[in-house]
């Protein structure tokens, strides 16, 4: 098979200095049909890195947080490392959970594309890793969190005695899992504890990048409204699909990926430098406690971001 040499880069990139494959490691590669040429190009060059190096193609998933089929499943559980270049994704799911449990090195793409792959695998890992970092720290000293924007987002979210993650992309502990390429910190905010309006202005998971803005009002932890334009609609037909319990806020984000860029698919947008993200649905790989097969993140754009009194972004430009 012949790779694209920028592509057969970024994976060289992704399979040592991210996840550090090596040659008496087992390497399985999950793809379905859409991301065929990244998958492929991955098992290829884990041929060379790995002392095995297996791919298998499934059906896409519908949503984001839908489970694998169980024979998939159960190869994940079996191998030392797993890479997920698949259309929606395998984050939230029980698959890459007990993976994880069991000591795999998981990391998920979903909605990979090769100009995010070429994009993000040339960036400074290092300097990522510290900014990631830097704000983790950050975020571990507060108990509640303020997001305002210029076009009218203003909600807050409880924390307290939640765990942080910084997701700097490295995945070379026994079972640890996150995002490839990476470059966010994040956390489930307390249920029943998070009010407000969040205007989501950059791009939704399931939607793209968007034209119009969408509108949530929350109240104690649920979307209770959903209002704005096709955009809108398209969010609530997304989350009736998964029940009451998708209307949650599951988790609250910050990007910290100079190289990432708005682009469409929430895999990099959600890294993007000067941005956050809120998501809806699934949390429990995260410490909390809403567990639905759906897992939705929102991009806004420029936001201003205070943790507990002290303003530690404004306008989408750090101020720390």
């Amino acid at each position: 098979m012949e790779i694209n040499a920028k592509l057969n880069k970024a994976c060289q990139t992704a399979l040592e200095d991210y996840m550090g494959v090596s040659q008496d490691e087992t390497l399985l590669v999950v793809c379905d049909e859409h991301r065929r040429d990244i998958g492929l190009a991955l098992f290829e060059n884990g041929k060379r890195m790995a002392m095995e190096s297996i791919y298998v193609e499934m059906k896409s998933r519908e949503m984001n947080g839908n489970e694998p089929p169980d024979q998939v499943a159960s190869l994940m559980r079996k191998v030392d490392v797993v890479l997920c270049p698949t259309t929606r994704s395998l984050t939230h799911t029980d698959a890459r959970r007990r993976a994880s449990e069991l000591g795999v090195r998981v990391g998920t793409m979903p909605g990979i594309t090769q100009e995010t792959m070429e994009r993000c695998f040339s960036a400074d890992y290092q300097k990522v890793m510290q900014q990631t970092l830097e704000v983790e720290e950050l975020m571990k000293k507060c108990y509640s969190i303020r997001v305002t924007s210029k076009i009218g987002t203003d909600i807050t979210l409880n924390i307290k005695k939640r765990k942080v993650f910084a997701s700097t992309g490295i995945l070379r502990t026994i079972g640890q899992s996150g995002n490839l390429p990476s470059g966010e910190v994040y956390v489930a905010p307390n249920e029943a504890k998070v009010n407000g309006t969040v205007v989501f202005d950059g791009s939704f998971a399931g939607i793209g990048l968007l034209k119009n803005p969408i509108t949530v009002q929350i109240i104690d932890g649920y979307a209770r409204s959903i209002e704005g334009k096709e955009e809108a609609d398209d969010l609530k037909m997304m989350l009736e699909t998964g029940g009451r319990h998708a209307y949650a806020v599951g988790e609250f984000g910050i990007g910290t990926n100079y190289k990432a860029k708005l682009c469409g698919h929430i895999l990099e947008d959600e890294k993007v430098l000067g941005t956050i993200h809120i998501a809806f649905g699934n949390n429990i790989s995260m410490g909390g406690k809403v567990n639905v097969p759906i897992h939705l993140d929102g991009l806004v754009k420029r936001p201003t971001v205070f943790f507990d009194d002290v303003k530690i972004m404004e306008n989408g430009k750090f101020t720390y």
